[in-house]
Protein backbone atom coordinates (compact mmCIF):
# COMPACT_ATOMS: atom_id res chain seq x y z
CA UNK A 1 0.00 0.00 0.00
CA UNK A 2 1.62 3.29 -1.08
CA UNK A 3 1.86 6.04 1.52
CA UNK A 4 0.02 9.17 0.41
CA UNK A 5 1.48 12.50 1.44
CA UNK A 6 -1.16 15.28 1.63
CA UNK A 7 -0.26 18.32 -0.46
CA UNK A 8 -0.87 20.62 2.52
CA UNK A 9 1.44 18.65 4.85
CA UNK A 10 4.27 20.73 6.24
CA UNK A 11 7.67 19.15 5.36
CA UNK A 12 8.34 18.61 9.06
CA UNK A 13 5.52 16.05 9.24
CA UNK A 14 6.48 14.02 6.15
CA UNK A 15 8.26 11.38 8.31
CA UNK A 16 4.89 10.83 10.07
CA UNK A 17 2.80 10.62 6.86
CA UNK A 18 2.27 6.83 7.18
CA UNK A 19 0.44 7.37 10.49
CA UNK A 20 -2.11 9.86 9.16
CA UNK A 21 -5.69 8.69 9.01
CA UNK A 22 -8.45 6.89 10.88
CA UNK A 23 -7.55 3.45 12.26
CA UNK A 24 -9.75 0.80 13.92
CA UNK A 25 -9.03 -2.62 15.33
CA UNK A 26 -8.73 -4.88 18.34
CA UNK A 27 -6.11 -5.86 20.87
CA UNK A 28 -5.38 -7.45 24.22
CA UNK A 29 -4.77 -5.65 27.51
CA UNK A 30 -3.64 -6.74 30.95
CA UNK A 31 -0.91 -6.00 33.46
CA UNK A 32 0.90 -7.88 36.21
CA UNK A 33 -1.72 -10.22 37.74
CA UNK A 34 -4.70 -8.63 35.98
CA UNK A 35 -6.75 -10.90 33.73
CA UNK A 36 -6.17 -10.38 30.02
CA UNK A 37 -9.10 -8.73 28.25
CA UNK A 38 -9.91 -8.07 24.63
CA UNK A 39 -10.53 -4.45 23.68
CA UNK A 40 -11.31 -2.39 20.62
CA UNK A 41 -9.72 0.87 19.64
CA UNK A 42 -10.22 3.81 17.30
CA UNK A 43 -7.15 5.95 16.61
CA UNK A 44 -6.94 9.17 14.64
CA UNK A 45 -3.74 10.88 13.52
CA UNK A 46 -4.43 14.23 11.90
CA UNK A 47 -2.81 17.60 11.25
CA UNK A 48 -3.96 21.18 10.89
CA UNK A 49 -1.14 22.61 8.79
CA UNK A 50 1.10 23.12 11.83
CA UNK A 51 4.34 21.18 12.50
CA UNK A 52 2.86 18.61 14.85
CA UNK A 53 0.68 15.53 14.52
CA UNK A 54 -2.56 15.44 16.49
CA UNK A 55 -3.31 12.10 18.18
CA UNK A 56 -6.54 10.75 19.65
CA UNK A 57 -7.23 7.17 20.76
CA UNK A 58 -10.54 5.86 22.09
CA UNK A 59 -10.55 2.38 23.66
CA UNK A 60 -13.44 0.17 24.80
CA UNK A 61 -13.90 -3.34 26.20
CA UNK A 62 -15.30 -6.15 24.06
CA UNK A 63 -17.36 -9.17 25.06
CA UNK A 64 -16.64 -12.74 23.92
CA UNK A 65 -18.52 -12.11 20.67
CA UNK A 66 -16.50 -8.99 19.89
CA UNK A 67 -19.28 -6.51 20.76
CA UNK A 68 -18.58 -3.27 22.58
CA UNK A 69 -19.45 -3.35 26.26
CA UNK A 70 -18.13 -0.11 27.77
CA UNK A 71 -15.60 2.66 27.10
CA UNK A 72 -12.36 2.53 29.12
CA UNK A 73 -10.11 5.34 27.93
CA UNK A 74 -9.69 8.34 25.68
CA UNK A 75 -6.21 9.77 25.33
CA UNK A 76 -5.04 12.72 23.28
CA UNK A 77 -1.72 14.26 22.40
CA UNK A 78 0.72 15.80 19.98
CA UNK A 79 3.69 14.23 18.18
CA UNK A 80 6.50 16.17 16.51
CA UNK A 81 10.14 16.10 15.51
CA UNK A 82 12.38 16.78 18.49
CA UNK A 83 14.51 19.76 17.53
CA UNK A 84 15.62 23.06 19.00
CA UNK A 85 12.89 25.65 18.56
CA UNK A 86 13.69 29.19 17.44
CA UNK A 87 12.06 32.55 16.79
CA UNK A 88 10.15 31.28 13.74
CA UNK A 89 8.41 28.56 15.76
CA UNK A 90 5.07 28.75 17.58
CA UNK A 91 4.85 29.79 21.23
CA UNK A 92 5.27 30.22 24.02
CA UNK A 93 1.58 30.61 24.78
CA UNK A 94 -0.37 31.81 21.74
CA UNK A 95 2.55 33.58 20.06
CA UNK A 96 2.12 32.59 16.40
CA UNK A 97 5.74 32.50 15.26
CA UNK A 98 6.65 33.34 11.66
CA UNK A 99 4.17 32.95 8.82
CA UNK A 100 6.73 30.88 6.91
CA UNK A 101 7.47 27.53 8.62
CA UNK A 102 10.86 27.15 10.30
CA UNK A 103 11.55 24.08 8.14
CA UNK A 104 10.12 24.83 4.70
CA UNK A 105 11.80 22.23 2.47
CA UNK A 106 12.54 18.51 2.48
CA UNK A 107 16.25 19.42 2.54
CA UNK A 108 15.70 21.31 5.82
CA UNK A 109 14.11 18.22 7.36
CA UNK A 110 16.78 15.83 6.04
CA UNK A 111 19.41 17.73 8.03
CA UNK A 112 17.68 16.51 11.22
CA UNK A 113 18.36 12.82 10.64
CA UNK A 114 20.04 11.15 13.61
CA UNK A 115 22.98 8.71 13.60
CA UNK A 116 20.60 5.81 12.82
CA UNK A 117 19.19 7.72 9.82
CA UNK A 118 15.84 8.22 11.54
CA UNK A 119 14.48 11.32 13.27
CA UNK A 120 14.31 12.12 16.97
CA UNK A 121 10.73 12.71 18.08
CA UNK A 122 8.81 14.13 21.02
CA UNK A 123 5.25 13.16 21.99
CA UNK A 124 2.90 14.26 24.73
CA UNK A 125 -0.03 12.02 25.67
CA UNK A 126 -2.69 13.09 28.16
CA UNK A 127 -5.01 10.78 30.06
CA UNK A 128 -8.13 11.37 32.14
CA UNK A 129 -7.42 10.85 35.82
CA UNK A 130 -4.68 13.47 36.05
CA UNK A 131 -1.80 11.82 34.12
CA UNK A 132 0.34 13.32 31.35
CA UNK A 133 3.25 11.58 29.64
CA UNK A 134 6.21 13.16 27.83
CA UNK A 135 7.81 10.67 25.44
CA UNK A 136 11.13 10.90 23.59
CA UNK A 137 12.17 8.47 20.91
CA UNK A 138 12.72 8.04 17.21
CA UNK A 139 10.87 7.46 13.98
CA UNK A 140 12.69 5.47 11.31
CA UNK A 141 10.66 4.70 8.21
CA UNK A 142 7.31 3.18 9.24
CA UNK A 143 8.39 2.49 12.83
CA UNK A 144 8.25 4.49 16.07
CA UNK A 145 9.90 3.61 19.37
CA UNK A 146 9.58 5.93 22.36
CA UNK A 147 9.80 5.93 26.14
CA UNK A 148 8.70 8.36 28.81
CA UNK A 149 11.14 11.07 29.77
CA UNK A 150 8.66 12.35 32.37
CA UNK A 151 5.26 11.41 33.81
CA UNK A 152 3.20 14.09 35.55
CA UNK A 153 0.45 13.05 37.96
CA UNK A 154 -2.13 14.96 39.93
CA UNK A 155 -2.14 14.54 43.71
CA UNK A 156 -5.01 12.05 43.55
CA UNK A 157 -3.98 10.17 40.40
CA UNK A 158 -3.23 6.45 40.43
CA UNK A 159 0.44 5.50 40.53
CA UNK A 160 1.96 5.43 37.05
CA UNK A 161 5.70 6.00 36.75
CA UNK A 162 7.01 5.07 33.29
CA UNK A 163 6.06 3.64 29.92
CA UNK A 164 7.35 2.75 26.48
CA UNK A 165 5.43 2.44 23.22
CA UNK A 166 6.18 1.00 19.82
CA UNK A 167 4.23 1.58 16.59
CA UNK A 168 4.89 -0.02 13.23
CA UNK A 169 3.25 -0.39 9.83
CA UNK A 170 3.16 -4.06 8.77
CA UNK A 171 1.41 -5.06 5.54
CA UNK A 172 -0.71 -1.92 5.69
CA UNK A 173 -1.79 -2.48 9.31
CA UNK A 174 -0.80 -0.37 12.29
CA UNK A 175 0.62 -2.56 15.04
CA UNK A 176 1.43 -1.14 18.45
CA UNK A 177 2.58 -2.30 21.87
CA UNK A 178 2.61 -0.50 25.23
CA UNK A 179 4.68 -1.44 28.29
CA UNK A 180 4.26 0.40 31.59
CA UNK A 181 5.40 0.61 35.20
CA UNK A 182 2.44 1.32 37.48
CA UNK A 183 0.72 0.38 40.74
CA UNK A 184 4.02 -0.59 42.39
CA UNK A 185 4.94 -3.00 39.58
CA UNK A 186 8.05 -3.03 37.37
CA UNK A 187 7.94 -2.28 33.66
CA UNK A 188 5.91 -4.96 31.93
CA UNK A 189 3.66 -5.65 28.98
CA UNK A 190 0.34 -3.82 29.22
CA UNK A 191 -1.44 -3.75 25.85
CA UNK A 192 -1.05 -4.33 22.13
CA UNK A 193 -3.31 -4.02 19.12
CA UNK A 194 -3.61 -4.40 15.36
CA UNK A 195 -5.46 -1.61 13.54
CA UNK A 196 -6.61 -1.16 9.97
CA UNK A 197 -7.02 2.15 8.19
CA UNK A 198 -10.67 2.86 7.46
CA UNK A 199 -12.76 5.70 6.11
CA UNK A 200 -14.44 7.89 8.71
CA UNK A 201 -18.17 7.03 8.70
Amino acid sequence: MPIEIPTDLTPELVPFAWLLGHWEGVGVLGYADAEERQFGQIVDFSHSGLPYLEYRAESYLLDDEGNRTRPIKVETGFWQLDRKLGEKDLGPGLLPGAEEPALSTAADVEKLRNADQGFDILATINHPGGVSELYVGAIEGPRVQMATDAVMRGANAKEYTAASRMFGLVNGELMWAWDMAAAGQKMGSHASARLRKTEVS
